[in-house]
């Protein structure tokens, strides 16, 4: 969709909206920001990996920090990029939401903005405004050191989720929250095998450098593709820095560029959505000229492939404010903590799309 259908269709939205009484707050996001969360009794996040790790795991006593009543205490959340992709909205609402539910005395949230030198600042400042215990969505893999550095002056516990951090668990930072992210890019490579029977050329639309996400999707996409399909070759790798905006960018030259090509994983389904509206433009039909696969399950991308733009969408969990604070009231308790708690992603296909969508996000 150019720019202008999607503001003509937002308009027509919160039209649609206001006629109906509804609060026009979510229409001033993104388009698609309504009701971005899904239905989180669909979508909840389940954990892969056992609750408690093979060893005694990271307790009070061994990060150092005070016990804490959670409903007595300051919480701080630090959100790496914008609100404007679907699975920023539905992360932060989350983190929102079961800081409500479970009664947190004050919830701090900050928005990085992509900057690493802003999310810096934002946890000092949190920090600084009495933050006990911190929820942090990390920007890059590496850079927080300065951050954590505070943090730990402080004695207070940093929970990391969505993004691994290359640092030191149970002394840096607590655990990390997350999905297998070399088991999605094998998962999508899979779903993409299958879509093409294995053969022909596929382009690869990479997230954002620096982050452990881009890194171990790309590995993981790549090495399954080798081992099981050497039909189908990877001719292009470029960065679409998991936006949609920058997604189509970069089709639109990989179609005049590289004009053969058969099909396209996107990193991310913002990125997919934006090679979708490229093709279209080219005359191309995605999902049948050009396969595409893609991994983060939000609403779009699910109805996308309900309607037949793409082949498959591999689920990337965001929900991530109930795992967040029940893993904290263990830690606090006196329980073990992993270094590391997987959670469990499903898949989407032609199949299941359109009976999945209460799920997506």
């Amino acid at each position: 969709m150019t720019l202008p259908q999607r503001t003509r269709t937002l308009a027509v939205a919160c039209l649609v909206a206001a006629t109906a009484s509804l609060a026009l707050s979510g229409c001033a996001k993104s388009e698609t920001s309504d009701n971005a969360g899904g239905d989180s009794s669909q979508g909840a996040q389940s954990v892969q990996t056992p609750s408690a790790s093979a060893g005694p795991g990271c307790t009070l006593t061994s990060y150092g920090a005070p016990k804490l009543d959670l409903r007595n205490a300051v919480v701080g959340f630090s959100q790496s990029e914008k609100e404007a992709n679907p699975f920023r909205i539905a992360e932060t609402q989350s983190i929102k939401d079961e800081a409500a539910k479970i009664g947190v005395k004050k919830l701090l949230t900050t928005n990085a903005q992509s900057q690493l030198p802003k999310q810096i600042s934002d946890i000092q400042d949190m920090l600084a405004q009495g933050a006990q215990f911190l929820i942090v969505a990390p920007l890059n893999s590496d850079g927080l050191e300065p951050a954590f550095q505070a943090a730990a002056a402080k004695k207070v516990p940093v929970l990391t989720i969505d993004r691994k951090v290359n640092a030191t668990a149970c002394k840096d930072y607590l655990t990390f929250l997350g999905s297998d992210f070399v088991e999605q890019g094998k998962r999508a490579a899979d779903a993409m095998i299958k879509a093409t029977d294995g053969k022909g050329k596929v382009a690869i639309l990479l997230g954002t450098s620096g982050n452990s996400v881009t890194t171990d999707r790309t590995k993981g996409f790549v090495d399954q593709v080798k081992a099981q399909a050497p039909g189908l070759e990877i001719v292009a790798q470029q960065t679409g820095e998991f936006s949609r905006d920058k997604g189509q960018q970069v089709m639109e030259q990989l179609i005049q560029s590289k004009p053969d090509i058969t099909a396209v994983y996107a990193e991310n389904d913002e990125m997919a959505l934006g090679a979708v509206t490229a093709l279209k433009a080219a005359g191309k039909a995605p999902g049948k000229d050009v396969k595409v696969v893609s991994i983060d399950g939000t609403r779009n991308a699910v109805q996308a492939l309900a309607n037949g733009e793409l082949n498959a969408v591999i689920e990337s969990n965001p929900r991530f404010g109930p795992l967040a604070f029940a893993t904290a009231q263990k830690f606090y308790a006196g329980e073990g903590i992993p270094e590391d708690v997987i959670i469990s992603d499903r898949a989407y296909d032609p199949a299941n799309a359109k009976e999945s969508l209460g799920g997506a996000y």
